[in-house]
């Protein structure tokens, strides 16, 4: 069996947001104990006792931040955190990015650097806020469903053709997979995969391929069906996206 792990501190001298996002495991915050699961995202600070476990099989994953100021409780607790009580969040893919944003900026070589990180940190705790589910319950199955078709699009989008495909692997119906998507994206599930097939297209037509070579790469029958498509996600088609790329 694989050990646990366990954070246990009675003090910490930074202010600090954790966002599970994989695995389950026990919050105990001062004083009060509580489950974690994907969606969860909770904070501490100084003078607050906290002791953080992972499950020894669904080991979790997790995002954080820590930041200091004189403005720091304050937004902690405009974001709902302030009173150390953990959040369900029903948007897990929209915060990631964030909290890798401010990794990447944060040992960037820029005076402007800090800067930055200040503004994408106002811009995680307002997502935070704008997310968080209703009554601070469980995030929904139906929204757990949802991240795990999303995740399995994310990953294999270049094989992927139909939403039926992506319904089948995952073990849904495509009306439930078309009606999560309906309910929680901005687009459709098939406009999600097309979009990550036609950024992707974008990117080789900028590194100098073909349109014939790219349609092919992914998988269209022919180049009027990959120009159609391209045109759709990029507004105009790829042999125009190319021109004006390389003049």
């Amino acid at each position: 069996m694989k050990s646990e792990y366990v954070v246990r501190r009675n003090d910490f001298p930074y202010y600090a947001i954790e966002m599970v996002v994989e695995g389950e495991g026990s919050l105990e915050l001062n004083g009060r104990r509580f489950g974690l699961h994907a969606g969860v995202v909770f904070a501490y600070g100084p003078g607050v006792a906290h002791t953080i476990r992972t499950h020894p099989e669904r080991r979790m994953r997790k995002y954080y931040i820590d930041f200091a100021g004189s403005e720091a409780f304050s937004i902690l607790s405009n974001a709902g955190l302030g009173e150390w009580t953990p959040l369900s969040v029903g948007a897990v893919h929209a915060l990631i990015p964030i909290f890798e944003a401010i990794e990447k900026e944060s040992s960037a070589d820029s005076p402007l650097a800090d800067a930055v990180c200040e503004t994408l940190g106002r811009l995680l705790l307002l997502k935070i806020q704008q997310y968080t589910v209703s009554g601070r319950g469980r995030v929904p199955r139906s929204f757990v469903t949802y991240e795990r078709l999303r995740t399995h699009i994310e990953a294999h989008y270049l094989r992927l053709h139909r939403v039926e495909d992506v319904a089948e692997e995952c073990g849904v119906t495509p009306v439930h997979l078309s009606r999560l998507f309906g309910q929680f994206a901005q687009s459709g599930a098939y406009q999600f995969l097309m979009r990550l097939k036609m950024n992707h297209a974008a990117g080789l037509l900028e590194n100098g391929a073909s349109v014939k070579q790219v349609g092919e790469l992914l998988g269209f029958a022919d180049a009027f069906q990959f120009s159609r498509a391209f045109k759709r996600v990029h507004g105009v088609p790829p042999m125009q996206f190319k021109e004006a790329r390389f003049g």
